[in-house]
């Protein structure tokens, strides 16, 4: 793998949809060139935010081919390139490397539930395809496979990933994988709840819904935690933040009514930055409840809200 991962906040970057239902390309600059000045450390095309699911291949190679040409190398890019086969990701994660990418952000086969076994073979075939670092993307929730510790150090050993973003309710699964590789795989937070745990346990950065709707704010933890070692400094900024992490989890968390979590994203960015339009249903924007919830949050965080 010839080129390094990144260490800091990651932004989850959006796909803006058109009337139309199909990706509003023109919409991809504005919003990466925002990402950019708020503070981000490094951007990840088509990730959950990027709805890739609710796109065809042709659409996710043309999403991934304006953000990297909006971003023109000015951040470390974690491209998406998940899919429920393993020969359409090798598709994807060669057009990802020869358009750019630094790296590879790739979620386990989805909807089939494979074998642990079957998994570690997928992660091996795209890695042999490609010579840019693959990211496992670990979500058991939205891909019902768990490998576990033992697995994920074995794919690191055979060269197969260069590291982890753990989205898993547990802290410990972090801390864990940490110590097992004496922290040379990369390990990412990748689930707001534990982020804060995650880069106190030495996590290398955090690639979550915060980072992509306020990286400024983010920035601001992982600096106090990560470079300084200021906890005060850093539980003080949490408790602000935490918030907006409860408000966009209420749904996930209980598994049923509050706010979706993607709906609370695309808000926040319509409220704070460019306009990036609502989710691709069946995802439905904000109710207004939660969009006045929202709103003082954000104001608290320092950011301005648009119109107002």
């Amino acid at each position: 793998m010839a080129k390094a991962l990144f260490r800091g906040v990651c932004a989850s970057t959006i796909t803006p949809f058109g009337a139309d239902g199909k990706p509003d390309l023109g919409r991809i600059r504005p919003h990466i060139d925002w990402i950019i000045a708020d503070g981000a450390h490094a951007l990840s095309p088509l990730g959950s935010s990027g709805e890739f699911a609710a796109l065809d291949s042709d659409q996710r190679r043309a999403v991934l081919e304006a953000a990297l040409e909006a971003n023109h190398g000015r951040l470390p890019t974690v491209a998406g390139t998940h899919h429920c086969t393993t020969a359409e990701a090798v598709v994807l994660s060669r057009h990802a490397e020869k358009a750019g990418a630094d790296s590879l952000l790739v979620v386990p086969p989805y909807y089939m539930a494979p074998t642990p076994a079957q998994v570690m073979v997928h992660y091996r075939r795209i890695a042999e395809a490609v010579s840019i670092p693959v990211v496992l993307y670990h979500n058991v929730p939205l891909t019902a496979v768990d490998l576990r510790t033992e697995h994920l150090v074995r794919l690191f050993e055979e060269k197969a990933i260069g590291g982890v973003k753990m989205s898993h309710p547990e802290p410990d699964r972090i801390c864990e994988l940490l110590q097992a590789t004496g922290g040379k795989l990369f390990i990412y937070a990748g689930i707001d709840t534990v982020a804060f745990e995650g880069l106190c346990h030495g996590a290398h950065g955090w690639i979550s819904g915060i980072p992509s709707m306020v990286p400024g704010f983010a920035r601001k933890v992982y600096e106090a935690i990560a470079e300084r070692s200021d906890l005060p400094a850093a539980r003080a900024l949490w408790a602000r933040l935490a918030q907006l992490m409860r408000l966009q989890f209420s749904a996930y968390h209980s598994r049923g009514e509050g706010a979706h979590w993607f709906s609370v994203m695309k808000a926040s960015l319509n409220l704070i930055g460019p306009p990036v339009g609502d989710p691709c249903p069946p995802v439905l924007p904000l109710e207004e409840r939660h969009r006045q919830q929202l709103i003082p949050i954000l104001r608290d965080l320092g950011y301005t809200i648009r119109g107002n």
